[in-house]
């Protein structure tokens, strides 16, 4: 029985990689169970994809797999369901063309297990939903301004037209929007996808070359957490917001 219009019932939630970047605190669990503010990564994400519909959650695992689906079982919603990639790492795309069976034929959020933000007015993504034509769209991006993102010093990944159209940031150029870690994607989007490791930055590309890529600017603050030193400042930034 397929949801109602308008209503996004699964997630694929990335949490496979190995959080390098985040020694020590990854020695011996995944990135996604670091804590900021007292709550593991992945937590939050599951909490946000809760609230906005999703009724289950299919993720990947690969590194310390073993931890991460010990923690995930106290998890009573969304439902999880695990992707497993112990066997061989399969990067972003190779990761949701595995996980496809589970997820099903209808759009389907996709979150960074590390995707964090402050919300603005309205749930970021919530407004995605409300923001998604698949008519039109192969994916939707959440996007974040990068004049305004905590502790990002990257050169951006996107333009977007007053319609919400992406265009991906030309080499040597400045781009005003980075991705958030958060979309709604459409299955066919992977339609004639390789069956091994690949990027989902080449999914994107395929859309974008048709028209088919959209944004959607986040309402709020995004946080980079990439680093042990980043915590503070995203910690910093959620307390801040509730003063």
């Amino acid at each position: 029985m397929n949801p109602p219009t308008g209503q996004i019932t699964a997630a694929m939630v990335l949490a496979a990689g190995y959080g390098k970047r985040m020694l020590p605190l990854t020695r011996n669990m995944p990135k996604p169970m670091v804590k900021v503010d007292g709550v593991a990564l992945i937590d939050r994400v599951l909490d946000r994809l809760t609230q906005a519909g999703a009724k289950r959650a299919v993720v990947n695992v690969h590194y310390c797999g073993d931890v991460l689906i010990e923690h995930l079982k106290k998890r009573t919603s969304p439902r999880i369901e695990i992707s497993d990639e112990r066997d061989m790492l399969l990067d972003t795309g190779g990761g949701i063309v595995r996980a496809l069976p589970l997820l099903g034929a209808d759009p389907f959020f996709l979150v960074n297990s590390d995707s964090i933000w402050i919300e603005g007015t309205s749930p970021n993504l919530s407004r995605l939903v409300a923001a998604y034509d698949e008519s039109r769209m192969d994916a939707l991006l959440l996007l974040a301004p990068t004049a305004d993102a905590v502790g990002y010093s990257g050169t951006g990944d996107f333009s977007m037209s007053p319609e919400g159209v992406l265009a991906k940031r030309a080499e040597r150029e400045v781009a005003p929007f980075v991705y958030a870690g958060a979309a709604i994607l459409h299955p066919r989007l992977f339609e004639g996808a390789p069956r091994g490791a690949f990027s989902l930055l080449r999914s994107f590309e395929t859309a974008e070359g048709a028209g088919r890529l959209f944004g959607l600017r986040l309402d709020g603050t995004w946080m980079h957490v990439g680093t042990p030193d980043a915590i503070r400042g995203a910690e910093d930034a959620i307390r801040r917001s509730s003063e």
